[in-house]
């Protein structure tokens, strides 16, 4: 008669290295059959051909940038590799020389100035919201979230006359004024009607994303924190939002890179005072035209900063936004 001990020994299951090795076999030849399929020759040379075509036209601007006026409206980019000559003048005049009564060095301070709270606002206004939409069970929740994400297909220009119209008129309700006869227009070098007008824009694409992640955070993980004794500020702050990080730098990318190329937007609600990068650029080339290498180097000038943006934020750009989308 076998003992308990030599029966539980029988019946624990061997582990199969043979099998092992040829399920990892297997794995390995379908991974290069992927690979080869996903890298054939016609695909790479079509690539490859993609991407020079799209990069012609921005080797062109950015050598133009570089010269000099007379040669530029002479003579076509592409003789520079017969003819080189090249100057940082152009550079030099657009930052100190603007269409308008700013210069480009001027008004880069005011990019920033709009589109730093413009990024802020939203994220922090959707994270509180779509917080509320995952974790929150209140009544018409799934109505108010479809309404929101509804608020995505709106175009832009249905709202500016009715916004326009609110900021200069002041805030009501009813009859009686928040702030009687004070217009956010009428304060020279003020931003907050920019803000408000792309914090306003932004909002619904940020509270998707950002809900669709937060749904998918494990429930245990909320539950653990509650036993624990914690609210709904201390799950949020402590635990929601490192979380979801990564998304919320997904849609900071996004919300900076729309703002700070913004011209519709700042060029309608932003004083004169206060008119950023796009609108000193959109002026630069004089009146006929005539001085449009000063807009090629000004373009290079906007993109510096987008450029830092993404490669300071990239690891977390696919993943996040991937993670956002996933889920609706």
């Amino acid at each position: 008669m076998m003992t308990a001990t030599q029966a539980i020994t029988t019946s624990d299951p061997q582990f199969d290295k043979a099998a092992a090795r040829r399920v990892a076999r297997e794995t390995r030849r379908h991974e290069a059959q992927a690979r080869k399929r996903l890298t054939s020759p016609v695909a790479t040379i079509v690539a490859i051909a993609i991407a020079l075509l799209w990069t012609i036209p921005t080797l062109g601007l950015l050598i133009t940038s570089f010269r000099p006026g007379a040669d530029s409206s002479s003579t076509g980019w592409w003789t520079v590799f017969t003819n080189p000559d090249f100057t940082l003048g152009n550079y030099q005049e657009a930052l100190t020389a603007g269409g308008t009564a700013l210069t480009l060095g001027q008004s880069f301070l005011n990019s920033l100035a709009i589109t730093i709270p413009a990024t802020l606002i939203p994220i922090a206004l959707a994270t509180f919201a779509a917080y509320a939409f995952a974790w929150i069970d209140f009544k018409g929740r799934t109505w108010m979230f479809v309404a929101i994400f509804a608020l995505q297909i709106v175009p832009i220009q249905m709202a500016l006359v009715p916004l326009l119209s609110m900021f200069s008129r002041g805030l009501e309700i009813g009859e009686v004024g928040i702030f009687p006869g004070f217009s956010l227009r009428d304060v020279d070098h003020s931003f907050a009607t920019v803000w408000i007008a792309h914090s306003i824009f932004g909002l619904p694409l940020a509270i998707f994303l950002l809900h669709n992640f937060m749904a998918e955070i494990p429930g245990d993980v909320i539950e653990a924190a509650r036993v624990d004794g914690a609210g709904h500020g201390q799950v949020f702050f402590r635990i929601i939002v490192p979380l979801s990080m990564p998304v919320i730098a997904s849609f900071a990318i996004f919300q900076f890179i729309w703002v700070w190329n913004d011209l519709l937007v700042a060029t309608i609600f932003a004083p004169t005072s206060s008119l950023p990068m796009t609108q000193t650029l959109n002026s630069l080339s004089g009146s006929w035209g005539d001085r449009w290498y000063l807009q090629s180097a000004g373009a290079f000038l906007l993109l510096i900063v987008p450029l830092v943006v993404f490669f300071a934020l990239q690891r977390f750009f696919v993943r996040g936004l991937l993670a956002g989308a996933t889920k609706g």
